[in-house]
């Protein structure tokens, strides 16, 4: 492994020698012979700016996206095929040494990024050509690109801080080997996150609209609302918060949703819809042929005007790299104990590493909020043209006589269903009088064959609710591997409108202000109402009581009033040490996170800002079996603290043990 002197040495060579390859606005050309001088020249400078960007997709590269960012946590417990299972368990294995790489690979690669940053700041501001027809030959033109190193270096260190807690704030480019670096407080870290977003911010455009994907002033106010928020929520931990942090956030986030030119989607499907929309469960005969994935639907959700900003990735394969692999996580086994069904490219790859907990189910409304039946899937459809093994129909439950010994599932009808009710009699009950008449395998969440049974389930770690927001159908388009190829094309979400939205609403909220916090986040879920007109999913009138065509709107049923969180509503599922207003305001705001950004790797952070991770993840999630206070930090990799050196020497055990983080 790399010690922390190389890497930023390395990470300064990196900045040097490499052009990056990246979507939209980075120009797909290799370069492998650089010099120093170079980056002394407009291409090189526009070079070393891109390259500044790459650590954005490490995010999403790897295992390292859900380990880092959902394992562990309220809203998703482990699959049954286990990697890395010690960011869930929080067993032994999660240790300094780090086996898996992870949070030493986090180390590097975003070290490497800021030290691009300030080669790029120190260079571009040196920088003295004059001519104004250049990319760089003007003070303006050079002082935007200064704003995007800003932008850039100022999230490397959000991510770290609310990670690991203080780490090294170095502003000064590393052209040597350099071996002493102290962690700089929590608060330190802050206040530099917060001047670069701010200086950023002032310099940046509200949109890019020429290049996609570069840093923008409403991608710099979004995070800076998103830093003073989470500055400000520390109630035992000490970020330097400020009483001013929550009008800030306030002001900052407003000035996005106001002034950006960036809007909601109006479906909240419209966001993810590469895959199922509806999930509906049509008759034998009626579905046609299996769906194939839509490059449109990927590209119309990759520049979705509600996305903020994301990491870019490439749909060439030469070029592509590792690319998204968020794709293959979330996916339940749909190719093994369902008939009909094979693996394809439209359903994945089931690595089956995270399912959703029972927490993250029942805090959604299945009748009213769209957005449940638009982030899970809970029908599949025949892909196997072979009728081997297929159940067949017989004299007793044929429809006609005709079709007395052929397959009950034609090819595109649904094959299995996947049932979400409650455990109580009525709906538990109710699984079992679809037996008579089913076509398909279905898999029942509770069933129970009489009121006084104690109910069962056919969820399993290996059969669960199938998350698609990451679902990607296309993936490298000409790809030769087929249904294994593991490079998806979406880009990787960092921020969006929607959850700009609910950081205005949570800091109105901290203030007492509820009536606006329940404006912003009724806003949000007006947009996840079931729209007039719009189908529902068919759960709705085969287990919820509602009306067979029933297209009526819901969003008076999805509007939030205070009750919501000035009495223990059951819908909010509250800890029973919730007992205030003030509190379960924040639990609340942590539910309606989950319902409109339930698995966007974005929940560790979520958790330890508000001081919620350990109660919240000892209650929701039964397989986080080992998880202490302590673990609300993950710990420094040890190959970063053992290459250190103290005034010229090599650290002391006490010194090693003084740089770790408590309980490592």
């Amino acid at each position: 492994m790399k010690a922390l002197h190389k890497i930023f040495f390395i990470a300064a060579i990196m900045a040097l020698f490499m052009v990056v390859s990246c979507k939209k606005f980075i120009k797909e050309e290799l370069v492998t012979t650089l010099t120093e001088d170079y980056y002394k020249t407009d291409n090189g400078l526009l070079d070393l700016v891109k390259s500044a960007y790459t650590p954005l997709k490490w995010k999403f590269e790897g295992e390292q996206s859900f380990s880092l960012w959902n394992y562990g946590l309220d809203e998703f417990a482990v699959g049954d095929q286990l990697n890395s299972a010690q960011f869930n368990s929080y067993g032994s294995e999660l240790n300094s040494n780090g086996a898996d790489g992870f949070l030493n690979n986090l180390w590097i690669n975003y070290y490497a990024g800021i030290n691009r940053c300030n080669l790029g700041i120190e260079n571009i501001s040196a920088y003295t050509n004059a001519d104004a027809t250049s990319a760089l030959g003007t003070q303006a033109k050079r002082d935007q690109k200064i704003a995007e190193l800003k932008f850039l270096r100022a999230y490397y260190y959000f991510t770290m801080v609310q990670q690991m807690g203080g780490v090294p704030v170095v502003t000064t480019a590393s052209r040597e080997l350099r071996s002493e670096f102290s962690r700089n407080t929590v608060a330190q870290v802050y206040e530099q996150v917060i001047s670069d977003f701010r200086a950023a911010g002032l310099v940046l455009p509200w949109k890019q609209t020429a290049e996609f994907g570069r840093a923008s002033k409403a991608a710099a106010y979004h995070f800076l609302a998103k830093v003073y928020l989470t500055r400000g929520s520390a109630v035992t931990d000490q970020r330097g918060q400020k009483p001013t942090d929550m009008d800030s956030a306030i002001v900052f986030a407003d000035s996005v949703i106001r002034l950006s030119g960036h809007a909601l989607e109006a479906n909240y499907g419209s966001l993810f819809n590469a895959s199922y929309a509806t999930h509906s469960v049509p008759r034998a005969g009626t579905d046609g042929t299996p769906p194939v994935g839509s490059i449109a639907n990927i590209i119309a959700n990759n520049n979705s005007n509600e996305i903020i900003f994301s990491a870019q990735f490439s749909q060439i394969t030469a070029l592509s790299g590792l690319n998204n692999t968020v794709h293959l996580y979330f996916g339940s086994q749909y190719d093994a104990g369902m008939p009909g069904m094979a693996r394809d490219l439209f359903n994945g790859r089931p690595f089956r590493r995270l399912r959703p907990t029972d927490y993250t189910i029942d805090v959604f409304d299945w009748a009213n909020d769209s957005r449940f039946f638009k982030t899970f899937q809970t029908a599949f459809y025949r892909n196997v043209t072979s009728n081997s093994g297929l159940p067949l129909y017989t004299a007793a439950n044929a429809p006609t006589p005709d079709v007395v010994g052929k397959p009950r599932i034609g090819i595109g009808d649904t094959a299995s269903l996947f049932i979400v009710n409650k455990p109580d009699s009525a709906s538990a009950l109710l699984t079992s009088t679809i037996a008579g008449y089913r076509y398909y395998a279905t898999f029942a969440r509770y069933k129970k064959t009489s009121a006084t049974a104690t109910p069962t389930s056919d969820f399993t770690a290996a059969k669960y609710l199938h998350m698609i927001k990451w679902m990607d159908p296309v993936r490298i388009p000409g790809s030769t591997a087929g249904v294994n190829e593991a490079k998806g094309i979406r880009n990787g979400t960092l921020a969006r409108l929607g959850e700009t939205y609910l950081i205005l609403a949570e800091a109105y909220g901290r203030k007492g202000d509820y009536t606006n916090a329940l404006l912003n986040v009724n806003i949000v879920r007006s947009r996840a109402a079931y729209k007039s007109g719009e189908t529902k999913n068919p759960s709705n009138y085969m287990f919820y009581g509602k009306p067979i065509n029933d297209v009526t709107s819901t969003a008076p049923a999805m509007q939030a009033t205070a009750t919501l969180f000035n009495t223990n509503a059951p819908s909010e599922l509250y800890p029973v040490s919730v007992t205030s207003t003030t509190d379960r305001f924040i639990h609340f705001m942590l539910n309606e996170r989950t319902r409109e950004l339930c698995g966007e790797l974005i929940r560790w952070d979520d958790l330890a800002r508000t001081e919620t991770f350990y109660t919240r993840t000892k209650l929701f999630n039964t397989t986080a079996t080992f998880v202490a206070p302590y673990h609300k930090l993950r710990p420094i990799p040890l190959p970063q603290i053992i290459s250190q050196t103290k005034n010229g020497n090599t650290l002391t055990a006490a010194e090693i043990a003084a740089y770790q983080n408590p309980g490592y």
